[in-house]
């Protein structure tokens, strides 16, 4: 299960890196470059969620044993 979680994460900052070159500084919340930004923070949540659910793992085969 831990394989798929680092899979999530690793996709997340690749599309987080993806958008990023979608982003128009100038505009950012107009256009192309608005479903950008709403696409990277939803990667950041990803990401957290993620990291939230290996840190859990971790914590649950510490208390296993």
């Amino acid at each position: 299960m831990k394989i798929v979680y680092y899979i999530i994460l690793v996709l997340s900052i690749l599309s987080i890196v993806f958008n990023a070159t979608k982003l128009n500084f100038a505009n950012l919340l107009v256009g192309e470059s608005q479903v950008a930004v709403i696409s990277i923070v939803a990667a950041l949540c990803v990401s957290v969620l993620s990291g939230i659910m290996l840190i859990s793992l971790k914590i649950n085969e510490q208390q296993e044993g």
